[in-house]
């Protein structure tokens, strides 16, 4: 039976987001955690939880992800009220410092100059960097619960055509061949266990002992390596099982970028895009695996 005009309901939009979270850190972000899966179907990635409240620096980043597409970093900031300059620039402080590759900013509205900000930085970043504004909205029909609606106001040229692109098998952008050529060499040159074709960010392998997780990690900008839990596994949660074996790791490495680190987390800065510098980082990977298989294996106390 067709529904009569007098039926149909009345749309309204709710300007308060905190009608729905009352807290910004307590509610809100817990919320996007425990949806993540709609975010990504928003931005055409596949979306899983590294971190939430995680520290970089002075500040905290609000939620921190894996695409799981090619384990590249994402990350996620999030506002009750209108986006303003000063977390323009907490968002450029923590991409560089979490070595992300995509941005997703979620606020109450964003007006003009800062869409241009993020406009222009989609237009000037390399291919591999992508930037999103997305607008939190919130709306009900008469006396219906709250409906909560992300909109997208700003994302990169043709990124539709990209995601769409990536997800065709064996069709690769200039950043994943880079990636795969690499890999195919590393694994040459030490024997690692590295699936062919691999094009990923991010090569993990799990220790049972000390149930963590090892990440060998390539950009334009070097090698790394660093401590990861399980998946959906949140930092806070693993953080108290990756402290033990800091000082274990700091001993047999001398390198004092351990004394700083919360996650392990070692890197060779070196021009990557250069394959005559492939056989350094190869062995510079493999030299540290070497130690930390071993330093995980060993029985430490929790």
């Amino acid at each position: 039976m067709a529904t009569s005009e007098s039926e149909l309901g009345t749309l309204k939009w709710v300007d308060d987001l905190r009608e729905a979270w009352k807290h910004e850190a307590q509610n809100f972000t817990p919320w996007l955690v425990e949806n993540l899966d709609r975010l990504s179907e928003v931005l055409g990635i596949e979306l899983e939880i590294e971190g939430s409240e995680v520290d970089v620096g002075p500040y905290r980043a609000d939620i921190v992800a894996r695409d799981r597409g090619d384990d590249s970093r994402v990350l996620i900031e999030n506002q009750l009220e209108d986006a303003n300059l000063q977390h323009l620039g907490q968002v450029l402080a923590y991409l560089a410092g979490l070595d992300a590759k995509v941005v997703v900013w979620i606020a109450r509205e964003f007006d003009e100059s800062i869409r241009s900000a993020i406009s222009w930085l989609n237009s000037h970043s390399d291919e591999e960097f992508a930037f999103f504004a997305i607008q939190m909205r919130l709306a009900r029909i008469e006396n219906s619960p709250l409906a909560a609606i992300f909109e997208v106001l700003e994302k990169p040229n043709d990124w539709d055509r990209q995601v769409q692109r990536a997800a065709r098998v064996g069709e690769l952008t200039e950043l994943g061949q880079f990636r795969r050529n690499f890999w195919a060499h590393a694994a040459r040159l030490h024997n690692l266990d590295i699936k062919t074709g691999f094009a990923g960010a991010n090569v993990n392998t799990y220790i049972e002992e000390a149930d963590l997780r090892y990440s060998l990690y390539v950009s334009y900008e070097g090698v790394g390596i660093f401590l990861v839990g399980n998946f959906r596994e949140t930092r806070d949660c693993v953080r108290p099982r990756i402290q033990p074996y800091l000082k274990p790791l700091y001993d047999a490495t001398k390198d004092e970028q351990m004394r700083k680190s919360d996650n392990g987390h070692l890197f060779l800065r070196i021009d990557a895009r250069d394959s005559d510098n492939w056989n350094t980082m190869g062995d510079w990977l493999n030299e540290r695996r070497v130690i930390y298989e071993r330093v995980l294996r060993e029985k430490v106390s929790l």
